[in-house]
């Protein structure tokens, strides 16, 4: 029941390496969606009250967990990958600007 946490502890392990803008835009936006991801993950558990239980079969939960975190790469590659193809997004989302230093 805490699939939630593989996401987080990404997100976090993440944030601690590059910081929030570190590593620019795309790194931002990875961190936002892995917390989103995990923010997605409480609510929903909060939803049904089961935030802080632990079935007895958690491996499938850590296993889950590592599933949703690797959707949320995929998601994350893929969103790199459009703005690489359509330019007039970058600028939208702000992955392709050039950071003033």
């Amino acid at each position: 029941m805490v699939c939630y946490i593989v996401p987080l502890a990404t997100a976090v392990v993440l944030s601690a390496l590059w910081g929030f803008s570190k590593k620019g835009a795309s790194g931002f936006w990875l961190n936002l969606f892995l917390y989103g991801g995990a923010a997605f993950g409480v609510v929903d558990h909060l939803w049904h009250g089961e935030l802080f239980l632990i079935s007895p079969n958690w491996v499938a939960d850590i296993l889950l967990g590592t599933v949703i975190t690797s959707v949320i790469f995929g998601a994350w590659g893929l969103t790199l990958g459009l703005v690489k193809m359509k330019p007039s997004l970058a600028y939208r989302t702000g992955i392709l600007r050039e950071s003033k230093k």
